[in-house]
This record gives C-alpha cells, structure tokens and sequence, in this order.
C-alpha cells in the first residue's frame, strides 16, 4: 500500500526522510510541484508525481532549477500552494530568482527544499544552502527526524501564506535517504482556485520600490522571529542549570544525544535542538547562553549556527554584564572530519570525540585491536573497487574512441567535462580522458575559453563533454556563445535519452514527462 493510499490520521509508518517531505506537502494541500533531479533531493519530486493523479497535483520535472522555482512562484503568486525541491547546487542555479522573489512575496504558500551533501556522496561540492536563506533573508527549517521532516514541511506552508514569504527546508543526505517512523495527519482536501488579475502585480521592483520592499521583508522577518521563539521544532534537554550546553540543528541532534549518553553526562551537558535556524531564535538562545559558561556547536556543513550565536553573544556582551563564555565547535578544530573543521559528515565519533577532548575523557569506542583486525579482513576478503559505469552503458566505448582520436591526433587536446554519469570519464572507467570537471555546463562553458588560446600558444583539440540532459540543463546558452564567436571546439551529447544517473527521471529530449 502507498502512503498516498494511507490517509487515516494517527497511523503510524515508516518512512524515508524525502518521502515525508513529499508526505508534509500532501497534508499541507501542495497544488504545484516542481523540481530537477539531483541527489539527495530527487525522491520529494518522484513520491508527489506517484500521488499527482489521486489528489489532482500538478508535478514536474523542470529543464533546471530556476525554471522550477519560477514555475512554482508563478503559481503560488496566483494563490496556489507551490513546493520545489532540488540539490544544493540547484540553490546555486535558482539564486537569481530567489534573491528576487523574496520580496515580491507570494499569496500561497511557497517552499524550497534543498538536499545538501556532506562529504560530497553525490555531487561536486559539499555547499550549505543554509547561507543561501540568510542571504536571501527568508524562514529557515531543518529537521532532525523523518517526523519533523513531515511536520516542517507542512508548517512551512502555512507560514509562508500567513506572512506572503518563501520559505526553505534544508535537510542532508543522512536525513533524506534513512528512515523513521512518522505519525500521520490529515491530507487536506481544500480546494484553490489560481487567480491573477490585471490589478496584480507580482516584482521586486526598482530603486525605492525595491527598498520598500526590503524594508517589509525585514519586517515578515521580524514576525517570523516571534514564532520561532515558542516553535515546537526548538526544545532543551538535560540539565537546566548547565554550565556546558550543545547547541544543534539537524542531524547533529541525533549525533550529540548518543555523544552525551555514552560519555555518561547526561546530567551535566545541557542540548538546545533548534530546528528553526534562520533568523535565530534569539530569546530562546539566549536563555540558555546565560547559564552557561562553555558552548560546543554541532552542525553540517559551515559554522552557520556557531557563526550566528556567536554574533549574538557579541551584542549581549556589549549591553549588559554578560559571560565570559567559551566556544568549541568547526572553529576551535573540535568538531572536524577525516579532512579537517568544516568538511565531511559527521557522526556519534566526531560529537564524543570534541566532548572527550573538551571534557579530558579517555574514551574508546572499541579497542584498537578489533580495529585493526577488522579492517585488515575488509582488505583481504573485498577486493578495492573504484566506480564504474554500468553494464552495458555506451559511454566507456564513446570515451575509448575519444582516447583512441586524441591519441593518434598527437596533440594532447584537452576534454572537458560535465556533471552526469560521463563524469566518470575523470576516472580510470572512463580511461581518465576527461580533465575538467565543475558543474552543470561548464564542460561547454570552459570549452569556450580553452577554444579561443590558440593566439597565446594554447593551440590544441578542445572536447565538451555533456550529456543530453545537461544539455537542456545549462549548454545551450553557452553553445550559442561558442558560434557567436567562433571558439574552435568540437561538442560531444552523449544521449542516452534519459536523466540516468539521478534516477533516469525525463527530460525535453525524452519525448514524455
């Protein structure tokens, strides 16, 4: 049975985090879908279409990520409840519009859902789109569970409509792809009705207007703020009186819980859980921030919230006899990954790691000997496996031939690069021929500039590399500029008629959405 199926209140399920994203907008009454395949976000677009039929959703996979958002402004400015969901690249592609339509506002709701990538699993960068909400001023959520992913999402809905604001639900890859029981609700059964008269007008503006309506923003913010300070998604745990407290979002809730037990301080560390990050729920931290003496930041990716508390102790220490207090967290080296502060996932061993190093506790999750050994039977019994492509896949042979022309051209051409499942031609799968590798179109982009070096002693065979869904993606513009200007390239579509590497989800070029 599907969970579009299961509609009684109360019942109890289990579900993976995107699906009860795509669960919290089907209670909220989600009229409008958009988004564009990408890792970890791809299965909010996938589980609405499954429902789209049933509860007269319209659902669509865009040709990219600012196309979606616009498409679902549109929407939510004719009075609609629009939802796009995407990776944490795609806030990259969406920036310009969501810079924008933060101030234009909406009459439905309107939320983004953005899924970030710690430790980069499936993308090229480990950016947190959690700067982009603060940049853009507008309400961020991030849950820590696969019921608070639910519950959020919902609630983003209506807080969006109340105030006529976007607002962003953040989660991370952990989050989106485990699972959780999830207690349902009700899905709505409103029905609306798309409205746009000649009288609307829907824009940012310019010169004063823009700055009036900056200045409203500032001002939804402001009431955002008040209903973050009583949200249920915030709460404290441990010692009230705490002189050590952990602050959190996320999963590193889960994280810091399981640090806290095992080490055996529960009632010493105080954990404040906040699931409303942007803007801070100032009060409430600094409630805690008065009783405590040493804060220790638990977060993915950036130092967001350490970055935010710390500015606000700043102010506090300015008004009034406050502190001292001492910080750990990506800053201080305590919370850091195999690479380093600021990189990376992190886990129950990096949380009781900092709070052992902080503490001056000798803890050993297991001993070193049964470390050892288990990992020299992993390098005995598994044999080392880098990615390949899959069985049967046509792009092995098309990077052979490439390998096979530049070698008898003689000239060591140059082959850049795209984001698809052709990225693997970087690696040995690929025969290594791909040398450049950034983001969606920037094969054909960077291609440009490497075609027009011959006059400074670059002249060599340049390759673009895309695939097709990439193509209606992010090369067209740059394809235009290769023949507006003569760049001397060749540009290769490997076509295999489908977005494959996400979930072979449609494009333009398939014929079908």
């Amino acid at each position: 049975m599907s969970l579009f199926d299961l509609v009684e209140p109360g019942r109890k399920v289990l579900l993976m985090g995107n699906e009860a994203i795509a669960r919290g907008a089907l209670e909220a009454g989600v009229n409008f879908c958009t988004g564009y395949p990408g890792n970890p976000a791809s299965e909010v677009v996938e589980a609405l279409a499954k429902a789209a039929r049933k509860f007269d959703i319209y659902v669509e996979w865009s040709v990219n990520e600012i196309v979606a958002l616009e498409a679902a402004g549109a929407a939510a400015a004719a009075g609609l409840r629009a939802l796009t969901a995407m990776k944490n690249l795609g806030a990259d592609v969406c920036s310009d519009f969501l810079m924008t339509v933060n101030l234009s506002g909406t009459k439905g709701g309107f939320v983004l859902v953005t899924g970030d990538d710690p430790s980069a699993h499936s993308t090229t960068t480990e950016l947190d789109t959690r700067n982009y909400a603060r940049f853009a001023d507008i309400p961020l959520l991030e849950p820590s569970t696969a019921q608070e992913a639910k519950d959020m999402t919902k609630f983003a809905f209506e807080l969006s409509e109340e105030l006529g604001l976007i607002c962003m639900v953040r989660t991370v890859t952990r989050l989106s792809h485990a699972r959780g029981v999830v207690t349902l609700g009700p899905i709505s059964k409103e029905r609306r009705t798309a409205t746009f008269s000649p009288q609307d007008l829907w824009t940012s503006g310019s010169s004063s207007i823009t700055c009036m309506f900056h200045s409203i923003l500032h001002e939804k913010m402001k009431r955002v703020q008040a209903k973050f300070e009583e949200s249920e998604f915030n709460r404290y745990t441990g010692n009230e009186n705490a002189e050590f407290i952990i602050i959190t979002a996320g999963t590193g809730w889960l994280y810091s819980l399981e640090a806290v037990k095992l080490l055996g301080l529960e009632g010493n560390v105080g954990i404040l859980k906040l699931g409303t990050t942007w803007p801070l729920p100032e009060k409430l931290v600094l409630k805690h921030l008065k009783h405590a003496k040493e804060v220790l930041f638990v977060e993915e990716i950036d130092a967001f919230l350490e970055q935010n508390v710390k500015m606000l102790a700043a102010e506090l220490l300015a008004e009034e006899n406050f502190g001292p207090l001492k910080f750990y967290g990506k800053k201080s080296g305590h919370v850091r990954g195999e690479f380093g502060a600021g990189t990376g996932e992190i886990d129950v061993d990096i949380v009781i790691r900092a709070l052992a190093e902080i503490k001056g506790l000798d803890y050993q999750p297991r001993e070193r000997e049964y470390s050892e050994k288990a990992l020299a039977a992993v390098g005995s019994l598994v044999p080392a496996r880098t990615m390949g492509f899959c069985a049967g896949c046509p792009h092995r042979a098309s990077f052979l031939a490439i390998k096979k022309a530049l070698q008898w051209d003689g000239r060591d051409g140059i082959v850049t690069g795209d984001i698809g499942c052709y990225s693997l031609g970087l690696l040995p799968t690929g025969f290594s021929v791909a040398k450049t590798l950034h983001c969606m179109g920037a094969g054909i982009g960077t291609a440009n500039g490497f075609g027009k070096l011959a006059p400074f002693g670059l002249d060599k065979p340049i390759i673009a590399i895309s695939g097709d869904s990439t193509f209606y993606h992010a090369c067209i513009p740059a394809l235009i500029n290769a023949k507006w200007h003569n760049a001397n390239i060749l540009y290769i579509i490997l076509d295999n008629n489908t977005t494959a590497m996400t979930g072979h989800q449609p494009h333009p070029g398939t014929g079908s959405d």
